[in-house]
């Protein structure tokens, strides 16, 4: 898993369409040389009470009641790159370095364990932090494990940067947000770890007598840029809508390895909608809506069978010819966006059994163009 990365997109009302506060979009890459043979499963684990022990990717640590999560998962991976929770919570790692550590949690664990555990994008921060200070890799060097996440609720949005036992973590404040894999706090620290200046000095990572930047205090600049909107960059208000950040991904994710997609909706006074490719790609890949209800199930397409090494919808994916069925999926996927934001629209608020099986029909759809 060393090397997971990602680059993400934040846009903010009231930049945003209709009534949604903040839109979320993850393309996870995998930057060369990369192992193109990585398959990324997308599933949903309900909410649970258990107690006891949690075994993650190499390590066991104690177990508390968890909230309902849908994940993109690299394959065989207890841990995810990014995801989305009942409460409207996604969390997407942007990048990774010195992960895993045997008998720590990785970057993917906190992924997940941020989803489960928080109710709020603050409440995820902790969290993450105070299971990484409790089990993850610490240490107080420019080497130590780094990892860089964005965390963003129906309210708010979160640059969460931790290398070894410090960390750092800033509240978006413009509109729009275009974040690389690499380390992504600079001077504006909202929150952080304890004592997180007199630290940095003391293991000489930090001059006092300059501005404190987090990431240039491991030697990088802050991953965040205009990159790759150029002229096309969020402006207006309600100019920037779900179908705007499906072609952000795809014009993003042209010259690397992309791995699965994923967007999310987050409307503070309505219904959040995350969307998923579950295929590799986004320029050859359709979105599928999710939205969490009572009684929710996904296509079994989307994960791994035991005995098999890639999920069907990744094997048939990988077969097609897009030539042939490119332009009717995009067709049926707009088609598919107008229905989805209509039904949203109509039923604020009201989550009923017609959407149970939303993601599950539409992969099964997707499939029949691939057979």
């Amino acid at each position: 898993m060393s090397g997971i990365c990602g680059e993400v997109f934040v846009v903010l009302a009231p930049v945003t369409e209709l009534n949604q506060t903040i839109i979320y979009g993850r393309n996870g890459l995998r930057e060369p040389p990369s192992d193109e043979s990585v398959v990324t499963e997308v599933r949903y684990y309900s909410a649970s009470d258990d107690s006891g022990s949690l075994k993650c990717d190499s390590i066991e640590i104690d177990a508390v009641a968890t909230l309902s999560v849908i994940l993109n998962q690299s394959a065989g991976s207890w841990g995810a790159e990014c995801g989305s929770n009942e409460k409207g919570v996604c969390i997407g790692l942007t990048f990774s370095d010195g992960h895993p550590i045997d008998g720590k949690l990785n970057a993917t664990d906190l992924v997940r364990l941020g989803l489960e555990r928080g109710t709020s994008a603050p409440d995820a921060i902790d969290v993450i932090t105070t299971l990484n200070s409790a089990w993850g890799p610490q240490g107080e060097e420019k080497e130590s494990a780094k990892a860089a996440f964005v965390i963003c609720d129906p309210s708010e949005a979160w640059l969460l940067n931790i290398v070894g036992s410090f960390w750092a973590a800033q509240k978006i404040s413009t509109n729009s947000l275009a974040i690389k894999p690499g380390l992504s706090v600079g001077t504006q620290v909202d929150r952080s770890s304890e004592d997180l200046q007199s630290k940095l000095q003391a293991a000489g990572l930090w001059d006092e007598s300059n501005e404190l930047n987090f990431s240039a205090a491991f030697g990088a600049e802050p991953a965040t840029s205009l990159w790759p909107w150029d002229d096309k960059q969020p402006n207006g208000s309600g100019s920037f809508g779900l179908l705007a950040m499906f072609e952000s991904l795809r014009r993003a994710g042209t010259e690397k390895t992309s791995l699965s997609s994923h967007v999310s909706v987050l409307s503070s006074n309505g219904v959040s909608c995350h969307w998923v490719t579950a295929t590799p790609n986004p320029l050859e890949s359709v979105f599928k809506p999710f939205i969490f209800t009572s009684g929710v199930k996904i296509s079994p397409l989307t994960k791994i069978l035991e005995g098999e090494s890639k999920t069907l919808l990744h094997k048939l994916h990988e077969n097609r010819k897009w030539n042939n069925v490119g332009a009717l999926l995009m067709s049926l996927e707009r088609a598919c966006v107008d229905e989805v934001n209509h039904f949203i629209s109509e039923h604020s608020g009201e989550l009923n059994q017609e959407l149970d099986e939303l993601m599950k029909d539409c992969v099964e759809a997707e499939v029949k163009f691939y057979r």
